[in-house]
């Protein structure tokens, strides 16, 4: 017959551990409320949690193991998977001649007993610890296990972002610690967006676009004009990325429907840069664009412009007049700003008063009263310029001339003695008289207030380390710029055969090639009759004008240039005139 179990209440009494009555009350309390009687004890404080179990041990005839001083053997838990642990509170001990030694929290737990027998298929010798301090140990069991198989996967992450790093490909290895940290952790994101910030700066980019496409986000690196791909981020990467990018720029990182502006302004290699940020709604997400605004891509001087020595003659003739019109032309990105702003730090002095009108302000210049145009609270190109009139300047840059409105007050101002800088969006310098009269400009206004339109576009310059004789230029090539073989025997062509220091484009750098046209009075003439651009061109051509393909030519023939940017920047924005 089977001995039969003593009672734990009978147990912790005579062990003097309860007191007779606070029992009694337990037991009564575990009855009422559907509870153990170890449970009572432990809510009412009659007793500690090590006391109990040793009592428990005792009441089942099962050993108490002490964890704080236990030698639990690595190998005994490969035998039992971990889901079964944590979800029994048992640890394996240790194994004594084939079977293993199982330390339980409740040896009442028949279920869980039968299901480690019916998995091991085997009795284990079962032993009794507290249960908390069971939780407690398989926690930091497992949480030092995770961490070594963390660890192990960081050095191996490291190690491969560490590969691809030397061989050229930081924005990778970047993206690789990024994923791997997870969206918990904010600092590689940083990092990430940091490198890309970098990366631009120190390829001479002047813009950065991050574009998110269906499967993956595209990053581009605007260069001398021409869009680079550099390198593609994880789709899963896109949320954590773009939002970076609108708080660095002050955006709402919760509006995601409407297009946004916003500006960062960083330090890199010693220089405050500035950052011009816009964020335009996509089908596969927000595509971010940063224009990057150099200081030093402004004070090139006018001379590194790319003027030949005839053109920059006459454009500091022009620029030194008392008053009229200097109109520079050309498409959005072909350096019309950086040639305003030579010519206003040539003249800014101290007995000249200076005042600018500009949607946005980019560049800070001291000296200079710059005023942003503001459309949202009505403060636009025309009411300052009505203001400007009555600061007494010398010298007036209008931002560009969009409309007849704008037009007709800076002809105003230039007829009563200011000189007048702007730009307008023609394809070439004959072109602005004729768009100024469809803006809706008096002839006779437009001829007696005009002095001079410059045309340009920028090409991109051969890279001096790696440029080389062309010996066989593109016959196509030639034919479109009527450059014959007695010019190359003359002339020889170049171009870049591609390094690492040109990012293997051939290109480093860019110069403007220009179209100057300066009225005269045969010119005014026409302009006053309205007669058509393609008259208005051959006039000027008479009178000395270059057109940007020749000035080109001019560029190639140095060495500067090829002749497949020349052939690309004339003749597709339509400038190629004879």
């Amino acid at each position: 017959m089977a001995k039969q179990r003593r009672r734990l209440g009978e147990i912790l009494y005579k062990a003097g551990l309860v007191q007779k009555q606070a029992l009694i009350d337990a037991i009564k309390a575990s009855k009422t409320n559907k509870k153990r009687l170890g449970e009572i004890l432990l809510e009412k404080g009659l007793i500690d949690e090590e006391n109990l179990t040793k009592a428990v041990a005792k009441q089942f005839g099962l050993d108490y193991v002490n964890l704080d001083a236990a030698n639990i053997s690595p190998d005994a838990g490969k035998a039992i998977p971990e889901d079964l642990i944590k979800k029994h509170n048992i640890i394996p001990m240790d194994m004594n001649n084939g079977r293993l030694k199982l330390i339980v929290s409740d040896p009442s737990d028949l279920e869980m007993m039968d299901a480690i027998r019916f998995r091991l298929n085997t009795e284990p010798q079962f032993c009794l610890a507290c249960p908390t301090k069971i939780r407690s140990f398989i926690e930091d069991s497992f949480d030092q296990t995770k961490k070594e198989e963390d660890d192990r996967l960081r050095h191996s992450i490291d190690a491969t972002a560490a590969e691809l790093a030397e061989a050229g490909h930081e924005l990778q290895a970047e993206t690789l610690r990024a994923q791997a940290a997870g969206a918990d952790d904010d600092a590689p994101i940083i990092r990430l967006v940091n490198l890309i910030i970098d990366n631009a700066y120190y390829m001479r980019a002047s813009d950065i676009h991050v574009e998110p496409m269906a499967d993956r986000v595209r990053v581009r690196y605007r260069v001398d004009g021409v869009c680079l791909e550099r390198d593609n981020i994880p789709k899963n990467m896109q949320a954590p990325l773009v939002t970076r990018f609108k708080i660095l720029s002050g955006m709402d990182i919760a509006e995601r429907r409407l297009p946004q502006d916003g500006r960062i302004k960083r330090e890199i290699g010693g220089q405050d840069i500035d950052f011009r940020v816009s964020s335009l709604p996509g089908n596969h997400g927000p595509s971010v664009v940063l224009r990057i605004l150099r200081p030093d891509a402004v004070n090139i001087g006018i001379q590194s412009l790319g003027f030949e020595q005839n053109n920059y003659e006459q454009f500091q003739r022009i620029i030194k007049r008392p008053n009229g019109i200097f109109l520079v032309t050309g498409p959005t990105g072909s350096g019309k700003t950086t040639t305003l702003y030579a010519a206003l730090q040539e003249l800014n002095k101290p007995d000249k008063k200076i005042i600018t009108a500009e949607d946005p302000v980019e560049y800070n210049f001291p000296g200079m009263n710059q005023c942003q145009v503001k459309d949202e609270i009505d403060l636009t190109f025309d009411k300052i310029l009505r203001s400007m009139l009555r600061q007494a300047p010398n010298i007036i840059l209008v931002g560009e001339i969009r409309d007849g409105i704008v037009a007709d007050i800076a002809i105003q101002a230039a007829l009563t003695g200011h000189l007048v800088f702007s730009t307008l969006h023609t394809n070439d310098a004959p072109s602005a008289i004729t768009r100024l009269i469809d803006m809706g400009v008096k002839p006779f206004l437009v001829a007696s207030s005009i002095q001079a339109i410059m045309a340009q576009r920028l090409v991109r310059v051969i890279c001096k380390k790696c440029r080389a004789v062309n010996e066989e230029p593109d016959p196509r090539h030639m034919e479109s710029l009527r450059i014959s073989r007695q010019d190359i025997e003359k002339n020889p062509i170049y171009k870049g055969t591609g390094c690492s220091q040109c990012q293997n484009t051939g290109y480093k750098g860019r110069i403007a090639i220009f179209e100057m046209f300066e009225m005269n009075n045969e010119i005014r003439e026409l302009a006053f009759s309205k007669a058509p651009t393609t008259e208005l061109r051959r006039a000027a051509k008479a009178s000395g004008m270059k057109t940007l393909m020749e000035d080109g030519k001019a560029k190639i023939f140095k060495g500067t240039t090829t002749p497949d940017e020349v052939v690309r920047i004339t003749q597709t924005e339509g400038a190629v005139v004879d």
